[in-house]
């Protein structure tokens, strides 16, 4: 794995340790389950390394990892790192998890998990990194799938799961890698990239983030990473990407459907299932046009930001036309699930209230009769701190069940509740219930929903086991 000298990328790194120095050594991850982690792991098997890795629970990418040579174990025990030369871990895992400290009193070499992926994006010619507060695997994705088409054969890591690569990593064998980059703790300042998309920049991650003006910062200084000789491929309909396109001086690509960009759309339709087809425009010359096969307005942008992408690239837009209407999704994003007594069921990552509008907004324009939205807010910081735009955002809508906070990272210091969020609702004159239980909103939903309603479960935490116990019942 040879290091690609990139000139003036700088990215902001504590440790001078180098992976490929460690080619042929062990390995170990501590907490490999992650879905990002586990795919490094598998990126590593890939090139060479002797992999082992920890976790609380098993997991279909555990035993992936197993069955492609990895040392698994469940648990975390200081035993886990004798054989190991280096260790690597994710953000989610304390300072006392008991193989760090290992690790510590042993002067093992310690890697976070973005310095890891950034040192791999180091070892490829053209690395494309897709950041943004909202829609990075969906983008992610749709590149991944137009790249195939076009046979550049990339290496890919995902935060999702995509069936045409049989899950979130690829292995190729070309110079092109690409990643979602997020911004969260500053993950994506330890990256490479040659082209960095920036889909938007919105208020999230607000435990970590003071405020609007620090996740800005921090997309400019994501932004000054890249070479330049490189590029940055940006929304100018968001104000703040708008912003850093005009502050930054490597090459850029602008998109857009209501602000003049280098790319924009006209004649825009959508069919009966809320799926687009528009003609593309860049710079005046016309691309052609383009049918998406994944509902919503905001899939419009998904697709110009990957056409964007392949005009960075030098590759011709006509490649991943049937690219971009043959992509149906990746898991968890208005994925159906199925059919329970004539009863759609959908379920959707969204956990931000903007995510939750342009969801919700594509649900109204399906051929239902009533929408339930059973929607399970993602940590207790993000909770309060976007309390009114949650409100907002789950209005209009037939009927809302909320059920329990997923604290996910967090620990609960009850300063907010779910019955706050319903209440405030249904004080809006909304229909909204608050349910704790799986089980109870189960039993509400088989008693309550009717023949051609549609049933979307909505969250980042483990939502989707209502709809699952919902289609156990036919």
């Amino acid at each position: 794995m040879d290091i690609i000298n990139r000139g003036n990328i700088t990215a902001e790194c504590p440790h001078y340790i180098h992976i490929k120095d460690y080619l042929g050594k062990n390995v170990h991850f501590v907490g490999v389950g992650g879905i990002s982690m586990s795919a490094l792991a598998e990126i590593l098997l890939s090139k060479g390394y002797n992999v082992s890795g920890s976790d609380m629970s098993d997991s279909s990418l555990l035993k992936k990892l197993a069955t492609k040579g990895a040392t698994i174990y469940l648990g975390h025990d200081p035993s886990y790192i004798n054989s190991a030369d280096i260790v690597v871990y994710t953000a989610a895992v304390k300072n006392d998890n008991p193989e760090i400290l290992e690790a510590s009193r042993k002067n093992l070499p310690i890697l976070q998990r973005a310095e890891l992926l950034g040192q791999i994006m180091q070892t490829f010619p053209v690395s494309i990194g897709v950041s943004g507060s909202h829609g990075k695997t969906t983008t992610t994705s749709m590149i991944t799938m137009a790249m195939l088409k076009a046979g550049l054969d990339p290496t890919v890591l995902i935060g999702g799961e995509l069936n045409d690569i049989g899950g979130n990593v690829r292995i190729g064998q070309s110079p092109y890698f690409i990643t979602e980059a997020c911004e969260y703790v500053g993950s994506f300042l330890h990256f490479y990239p040659y082209i960095a998309v920036i889909l938007n920049i919105d208020r999230d991650h607000l435990d970590y983030f003071k405020d609007i003006d620090h996740i800005y910062d921090y997309f400019m200084k994501f932004a000054r990473l890249v070479p330049t000789d490189g590029y940055v491929v940006g929304c100018i309909d968001d104000p703040l990407v708008e912003k850093l396109m005009s502050e930054i001086s490597c090459n850029t690509i602008s998109y857009g459907i209501i602000k003049k960009a280098d790319l924009n759309v006209k004649t825009v339709e959508y069919d009966i299932n809320a799926c687009a087809s528009f003609e593309a425009i860049y710079k005046g010359q016309i691309l052609g046009n383009f049918s998406l096969n994944v509902p919503g307005r905001h899939n419009i942008y998904n697709a110009l930001a990957t056409l964007a992408t392949f005009k960075a690239m030098g590759i011709p837009a006509n490649e991943i036309q049937e690219a971009l209407q043959q992509y149906t999704g990746t898991k968890r994003r208005f994925e159906y699930k199925g059919n329970y007594k004539s009863i759609a069921i959908v379920d959707d990552y969204a956990h931000h209230p903007t995510e939750i509008a342009a969801t919700l907004s594509t649900a109204r324009n399906l051929p239902y009769n009533k929408i339930w939205c059973v929607f399970q807010p993602h940590t207790y910081t993000r909770t309060k701190k976007l309390f009114s735009e949650f409100v907002t955002a789950l209005s209009g809508i037939d009927h809302v069940i909320i059920t329990d906070i997923y604290s996910a990272r967090e620990k609960d210091t009850h300063e907010i509740h779910s019955r706050q969020l319903s209440d405030a609702i249904s004080n809006t004159g909304e229909n909204c219930v608050y349910i704790s239980s799986f089980d109870e909103i189960v039993d509400y939903l088989n008693n309550n929903a009717h023949p051609g309603d549609l049933v979307i479960t909505m969250g980042a935490g483990d939502v989707h086991v209502v709809g699952e116990k919902l289609l156990m019942m036919i």
